[in-house]
Order: C-alpha cells, then sequence, then structure tokens
C-alpha cells in the first residue's frame, strides 16, 4: 500500500524512491510487526484473561505443566494481524506471490481459530476433529498449491531443485501441486507438534523465515541468482518483506511467550505460521533446504508418527513421550534447557541451509 503511495509521491518528492528499495522494505515490514506485535500483546493478553481463554493441559503430560493450566491462548492471531498488516502496508500489492502467502496464512489461521475456539469456550478437548482439521487444510493448501501452478510464467517455478546440486531441475508439470500440497499441509503440522514448551516453535519460526527471508531475495534477482546458480523467479524478492515481517512478528510474540509464558500461540498460530513457511519454501523452490532448516520440526513430527507406529505395532514406546521435547522433560531436563538447546540446533542448521546458497 505504502509503496504505491511512495511511487506516487516519486514524482514530485525525489526522496520517495528511497521506499523502492526492496531491502529497506524489508528492514520495516520487520520493524513495524514488531511494533504492532509489542504493542498489541498486553492488550490482546488481557482481553484473553478477561474471557478466560485459558490453555488445558493433559493430566499425562509432565507434571511442571500442571501449572501452565489457565495462561491464555490463541495469542498466535497477534502474530497473524502483525504480519498481514506489515505486508499490507510494505509489500508490492501488485505481487500474485504476496496474496497466496496472505491466503495461505489467513486460511490456515481460520483452521486453527476454530479448533482452538472449540477447544476453549465449548470445553472440547478434542476441538475441530482430526478429519475436519485435515480437510480445511487440504482444502487451502490444494487451491495454494493450484494457484501457483496455474498462474506460473516461468518454468522455473515448478521445477525441483536440490540443495548442494548445481544443475539439476526436473520440471514436476502436474505433480507440482500433489508436491507442494504436502509441503504446505505437512509443515504446518509439523510447528504445530513443535509448540508445546514456551517460545519452542516462534524461535525457530524466526530464524527459518528470515532465512527464507534470504532465499527469496537472491532468487527474486537476477544477478546473485546466476552467480549463485539457483533458479531466477521474477517477483519473488518482495517475499522477502512477508519473511522479515513474520520475523519481527514472531520476536514480538516471544517477548510474551518466553519462559515462563504470559500467552500461548493456539493452533490459530501454529498452523498458519508453518503453512507459511511452507509455500514459501515452495515459491523460492527450496523445499528441501525447509527440512534441514526446519530440523527440529522435522525431529518432532518423526518423534510422534514413530512413537504411534512402534506402539500400535509392538505394543511398547520408543520415547517417553512424544513429541520429543516431552522426552527430555521426563528424563529431568529443565524446560529452559530444552527450550534454549533447541534454539541452538535450529540456529546451526539453518546455517547449514544458507551454506547451500553457494555449496553447489
Amino acid at each position: 500500500m505504502l509503496v504505491w503511495l511512495a511511487d506516487y509521491l516519486s514524482q514530485y518528492y525525489g526522496a520517495f524512491r528511497v521506499f523502492q528499495y526492496l531491502t529497506l522494505r524489508a528492514v520495516l515490514g520487520m520493524l513495524t510487526a514488531l511494533t504492532i506485535a509489542l504493542w498489541l500483546g498486553p492488550m490482546m493478553i488481557r482481553r484473553l484473561v478477561s474471557l478466560q481463554i485459558g490453555q488445558s493441559v493433559r493430566d499425562d503430560g509432565p507434571q511442571s505443566h500442571l501449572s501452565k493450566a489457565g495462561t491464555p491462548t490463541m495469542g498466535g492471531a497477534l502474530i497473524i494481524v502483525s504480519i498481514a498488516i506489515s505486508t499490507l502496508l510494505w509489500a508490492d500489492l501488485s505481487n500474485r506471490f504476496i496474496w497466496i502467502c496472505l491466503f495461505v496464512l489467513l486460511g490456515f489461521g481460520w483452521v486453527g481459530w476454530v479448533d482452538d475456539y472449540r477447544k476453549v469456550v465449548f470445553k472440547n478437548p478434542k476441538g475441530l476433529s482430526a478429519k475436519a482439521k485435515y480437510f480445511w487444510q487440504s482444502v487451502v493448501g490444494i487451491v495454494a498449491a493450484s494457484w501457483l501452478f496455474f498462474s506460473a510464467v516461468n518454468p522455473a517455478e515448478t521445477e525441483l531443485i536440490l540443495p548442494f546440486v548445481k544443475d539439476f531441475a526436473w520440471d514436476m508439470g502436474i505433480f507440482f501441486i500433489v508436491f507442494s500440497y504436502f509441503v504446505i499441509v505437512g509443515t504446518s503440522n509439523a510447528v504445530n507438534l513443535t509448540d508445546g514448551l514456551d517460545g519452542l516453535a516462534i524461535m525457530p519460526t524466526v530464524l527459518v523465515s528470515g532465512a527464507l527471508g534470504i532465499f527469496a531475495y537472491t532468487t527474486g534477482h537476477a544477478e546473485f541468482a546466476k552467480y549463485l546458480h539457483i533458479p531466477h523467479i521474477k517477483g519473488v524478492g518482495d517475499v522477502a518483506v512477508i519473511c522479515a515481517a513474520m520475523s519481527g512478528a514472531g520476536l514480538g510474540f516471544l517477548w510474551f511467550n518466553t519462559y515462563p509464558a504470559q500467552v500461548f500461540m493456539g493452533d490459530v498460530g501454529a498452523l498458519a505460521l508453518g503453512a507459511l513457511l511452507g509455500v514459501i519454501a515452495v515459491i523460492v523452490r527450496q523445499e528441501f533446504v525447509l527440512v534441514i532448516m526446519g530440523g527440529v520440526f522435522v525431529m518432532e513430527t518423526i518423534s510422534v508418527i514413530l512413537q504411534v507406529a512402534s506402539f500400535k505395532l509392538t505394543g511398547r514406546r520408543i520415547f517417553r513421550m512424544a513429541p520429543l521435547h516431552h522426552h527430555y522433560e521426563l528424563k529431568g531436563w529443565p524446560e529452559p534447557r530444552v527450550i534454549v538447546r533447541f534454539w541452538i540446533i535450529t540456529l546451526i542448521l539453518v546455517l547449514i541451509g544458507l551454506a547451500t546458497l553457494k555449496l553447489r
């Protein structure tokens, strides 16, 4: 929105041309989202407390979590609002990639909001049924994947590329829709599974989104893309603005979500942020790099799959409790230790992911 205004005013005042610079808009997008989150956070927490929208805690989980019962939840709405407003202000709204990202963010956020609302307001511990939740996630994911496929103007937009490999590019054709759908929905649920400790999911999201912003900037820049041997896709650079907004909103939310948390993200935030990371990875053609950088999300998901499969097949559990972070809690690790160590692992994995830009 402000891009259009600055473009108009630059006809009369040349200084407004500075807002055409993508790097400046990304920085302003991050600062705007951070400011909105910090400003609205206290008001949102007070409102959630007054409405008695509190988190319920499983009786069979770590005993240290019982004290968390009643902590306000659905705080992920704050992140969504901050990202959306910042993006609308600083991104180029004529860019189709921006609208696809916003569609995914709001679509998955709506699914998570309905799920949370049923849990905390109607006191239904299951919220949306697993089938209903997966159905609506699938609807949004398929629409987004189809939108990307049928609006593609460059063959590189639907080619599969691999990290550390220079010349590999496979045109997936219609299979692109299926592949992208699984990336978007899978990442959404992976982040949701990780969101079980104070700040555990949001900091890795901030780190991964910041790295994806670098991929978006370089992919949208013809010279950088050529130098780094990655596909150049016109218009993708502006996705860096929404990546920066996600990082800023995440940091703002972490201010209130850090241990001991004043507010929880809820499914409304976790599902939306995971899906947004997934669709951005698809847009910048770095799905496998997302697997590397989001290794904590992957580990958490695999731990659940292995635990369920093992129990059903053998009657035994591999971990003391799944997802993985609960296993370490039950081994005696204090919650802050689990959180910070998972953050450190994510930072290392993000650096490895960024290294793939040059190691090809």
